[in-house]
Order: structure tokens, then sequence, then C-alpha cells
């Protein structure tokens, strides 16, 4: 049996993976619950690992997986875990199930989607800004919703507390808005790439790491574009 706002932490991290695939910070836990602090976030993640419906992934800075769903959430699964998995590729970048070995697409399969990959991102200090795509990576269509997608390659450690490490490649949706909070690819006086969440405050505009070694930086709009929104995450051991 869960407390309320264990349940309410429990479905706002599931949701929040099933939407981007990364688990939320600490920060935005404590804001989706309305606590004062991170502590009672802190708490209900240990309460909710000892009851089985998370696990905290070891040498991964604030990674969570979800394990299970309550059992009224999950009726056909009469208790058994419900083992979520995030959209993340893990292994070959890129490395879909093959066709079925007879000729033409079995009514199950449906085809791969190929994805430029147009660089390197910084997640860290500058650098240089999104090149001409390199080359294609095959993913799968439900990693992506509708609109235009490209890759990038990620470079430096600014965004780990949002899961985002060094070598990973991110998933961009193509797009030259976005709201307050959605991890970006934003372009600095059309010089220097970097992802970053996007915060508006005021009359300007903050790109936030997801590291605490890394400051915030603000700028005046006319400095900031946006390239496009994170829509999903890839991963090579």
């Amino acid at each position: 049996m869960l407390t309320r706002k264990q349940h309410e932490l429990l479905m706002f991290i599931h949701e929040r993976m099933k939407e981007s695939g990364i688990p939320p910070s600490f920060d935005e836990m404590k804001d989706a619950l309305d606590l004062a602090s991170k502590s009672g976030i802190h708490r209900l993640i240990t309460a909710l690992e000892e009851r089985g419906f998370i696990r905290r992934l070891p040498n991964r800075a604030r990674a969570l997986e979800v394990l299970k769903l309550p059992d009224s959430m999950n009726p056909a699964l009469g208790g058994r875990k419900a083992r979520f998995e995030p959209s993340v590729i893990e292994g070959n970048l890129g490395r879909v199930a093959a066709p079925p070995p007879r000729s033409g697409w079995s009514d199950d399969y449906v085809r791969p989607v190929a994805i430029p990959v147009m660089g390197r991102i910084a997640a860290g200090t500058p650098i240089e800004a999104i090149q001409t795509h390199s080359h294609t990576i095959s993913v799968p269509p439900e990693m992506l919703g509708a609109g235009e997608h490209y890759a990038l390659e990620v470079r430096g450690d600014s965004m780990i507390d949002a899961g985002i490490f060094d070598g990973d490649t991110v998933l961009i949706r193509k797009q030259d808005v976005a709201s307050t909070g959605e991890i970006i690819v934003a372009l600095v006086d059309d010089e220097e790439a970097t992802l970053k969440r996007l915060r508006r405050k005021g009359n300007t505009i903050a790109l936030e790491a997801a590291n605490p070694a890394y400051e915030t930086r603000i700028f005046p709009p006319d400095r900031v574009k946006v390239q496009g929104r994170l829509v999903g995450l890839l991963r090579k051991y």
C-alpha cells in the first residue's frame, strides 16, 4: 500500500520517463509534488525503492528505473512486476531488429527510420555549432513523433542529472520554439550549439545545466535561437 505522496511521485516519474525516456530531476519532483525541500523527495524515493516499485541505478546521477506500478494500474499483471523500459537504445547505436527472413514485410514489422547525425553538441564547455550531417542512424519509429528529427553526439557532463552523459546520442525534434522547462538545442550568437534546459526569466532566456558544477547562463532573447527539442536518447556501452 502506497501513501498518496508516494503514489503521486511514482506516477510522475513513470509519466516523465514514458514521455522523454529521461528521469525527472529532484527539483522537478519537488515542484511537481509541491514539497518545500528535496529531503522529502529522498524519503519518498527510499520508500518506493524499499517497496520494490523503483530501483536506483548505480554509478549514475539520480538515475531511476520504474520496476512496477500499483496493482490498480496493472490489473492484467496479477501482481507481477511490470518493468518499464524507457525510450533508450542500448548497445550498438541504431541497431534494430532484423526483418523476417521471408520476402516482404510482415504485418508486425515496422521499418526503422533513418535519422541524420549532425555532429556534436556541447553539454559542458562550448564546442562548434551544428555541422552538416556525417552519417545516419536507424531509429525505431516509436521513439519519434511527428515532424523532422536529427541526432547529435553529446560531449560534456553538464546534463548528467537529467540522465544525459558524455558519449550519448540525443534525438532532437527540429523546431524553433520551446516551452520553459524543456531540454533544447540552443544556438548562441550563431556560433555555439549547446544542450540545456530552457528557462524564461522576464525578458531574458536562461540556459540551465543539470549539474551543480555549471552555472546557469542568461542571455537576451536575440542571442539565443532554439534549434530543436530533446525527444529521445541512445546510449552505447
